[in-house]
C-alpha cells in the first residue's frame, strides 16, 4: 500500500504525462499500472484498496497523513438554519461529519510551479 502511495504522490512526470484535463480514478489506475507493471486488475485493486483504507479510517474518525500529499481528516459541521432557494422557507440542517483535506507543503510548492 505504501509503495502505491509513493508512486501516486511522488511521480509528477508520470501523472503529468497523461493527456487529460481531469485526472480520474481510471487515469490513476493506468499511471500505477505503467509504473509498477503487472496487470491492470492488480493496479486497480491497489488503487481501490488505498481509497477503501482512507474511507474506513475517516469513518472511524481518525486522520490519514500521506507525506508529500497532505492530511485527510473529518470535521464536524454544526447544525444550522438554511433557506430553501425556491421557496425561501427556513430549513434546519442537522450537524454532520464531513471530510477535510489539508495539502502538504510539498504539494502546495509543486502546484505553484
Amino acid at each position: 500500500m505504501q509503495s502505491c502511495l509513493r508512486v501516486i504522490a511522488g511521480n509528477k512526470d508520470l501523472l503529468a504525462s497523461a493527456n487529460h484535463n481531469t485526472m480520474n480514478k481510471q487515469s490513476i489506475v493506468e499511471a500505477v499500472h505503467e509504473k509498477l507493471g503487472g496487470t491492470k486488475v492488480a493496479a486497480e485493486s491497489a488503487v481501490e484498496t488505498m481509497i477503501e483504507t482512507i474511507t474506513t479510517t475517516l469513518k472511524k474518525g481518525d486522520e490519514v497523513s500521506i507525506a508529500g500529499l497532505g492530511i485527510f481528516s473529518v470535521k464536524t459541521r454544526a447544525a444550522r438554519t438554511a433557506r430553501n432557494p425556491r421557496t425561501g422557507e427556513a430549513i434546519k440542517v442537522a450537524a454532520m461529519r464531513v471530510p477535510k483535506f489539508r495539502a502538504a507543503k510539498a504539494l502546495k510548492d509543486a502546484v505553484k510551479e
